[in-house]
């Protein structure tokens, strides 16, 4: 019964394997690292785009938090 076992899994990995090979030799396998690489732009772009969208509240933000530990040993809270 585990030799069974062993041996289905063998297969299925084997078959995992070259379907895996298939991809990286194929023009299919191409296609998708490309648009992979499309898509890992955009998501730069958005990235830089929010940062410069949101600069000015980032910059306030870590202001505000900023003055807010320096004046931690006083006796009035941060909000």
């Amino acid at each position: 019964m585990i030799n069974e076992l062993s041996l289905r899994v063998f297969v299925a990995l084997k078959g995992l394997g070259q379907a895996i090979e298939s991809k990286f030799q194929d023009e299919e396998g191409q296609t998708l690292a490309e648009y992979g690489l499309i898509m890992a732009v955009i998501a730069v772009a958005v990235v830089v785009a929010a940062g410069v969208a949101f600069r000015t509240a980032i910059v306030g933000a870590f202001t505000d938090a900023t003055d807010c530990l320096s004046t931690a040993s006083s006796s009035t809270g941060c909000t």
